[in-house]
């Protein structure tokens, strides 16, 4: 199977099946020796890197509105090898954004913080799927997304409204798999929430929120995935 999707449109899903292999990553067996050296690097330029655990896959392909793959728990420090040896590594990234619509069908994205990888970066918060991720070896997407959220910005999604289905979108950096969730108030009283709760914590993750109000309304570090999925909400009715 591989990796057998299109790329660069936005494709409905009605179900997700991917699952987690117990076995390694060919790539972090392949690749052992050189992981370690560009980890000693990369922890030299930024202390603060965590080498925690992150998942890659080894597999996935749309079929009948669904998508399906195989993937592998690995360091992160195998991860930021990736990212600069993606191609033809046998390897592709994953990971899920909940699109935070406010009442007023604002959006609500994150600044990362500058001690962070993506330093500065503009998406929806968000962060690579882990085995917590997972139930009975098959992800759970929406379980990632809300836990995600909470982390970096405090806010609570159990109680919005999600959208009826997922999507996709596949590029060449990765696969990012998003669903609308619907809170009731303002976007000026959520992007509140989330500054009151990034002033509580001792080493936050982000820099603060990031209200968009419209399709042409893109901000400064906006990471290159978020142009079609912003267009794309603007331009559709949940």
């Amino acid at each position: 199977m591989s990796f057998d999707l299109p790329r660069n449109v936005i494709l409905p899903v009605d179900a997700i099946d991917v699952r987690l292999d117990p076995g390694p990553h060919p790539f972090a067996v392949e690749n052992a020796a050189v992981i370690a050296e560009n980890w000693r690097g990369e922890i030299e330029a930024n202390p603060a890197l965590f080498d925690g655990i992150v998942v890659l896959l080894s597999e996935l392909a749309y079929r009948d509105r669904s998508l399906i793959g195989r993937c592998h728990a690995v360091n992160y420090s195998t991860f930021m090898l990736w990212r600069k040896r993606r191609e033809n590594s046998g390897a592709e990234h994953a990971y899920a954004h909940a699109v935070l619509v406010a009442g007023d069908n604002a959006l609500v994205a994150i600044r990362m913080g500058p001690r962070t990888v993506s330093a500065g970066r503009v998406y929806f918060a968000a962060g690579s799927f882990e085995p917590i991720d997972f139930r009975d070896g098959l992800v759970d997407v929406d379980f990632n997304m809300m836990r995600e959220v909470r982390e970096e910005t405090g806010i609570d999604l159990s109680e919005a409204r999600r959208g009826v289905r997922w999507h996709a979108l596949s590029t060449a950096s990765g696969t990012v798999i998003f669903r609308r969730y619907h809170v009731d108030a303002p976007a000026d009283e959520i992007a509140r929430r989330i500054s009151a709760f990034v002033a509580t914590e001792a080493d936050p993750e982000i820099e603060g929120p990031v209200i968009i109000r419209h399709a042409g309304d893109l901000p400064d570090g906006l990471s290159p995935h978020m142009k079609p999925l912003i267009e794309w909400h603007f331009a559709r009715a949940d």
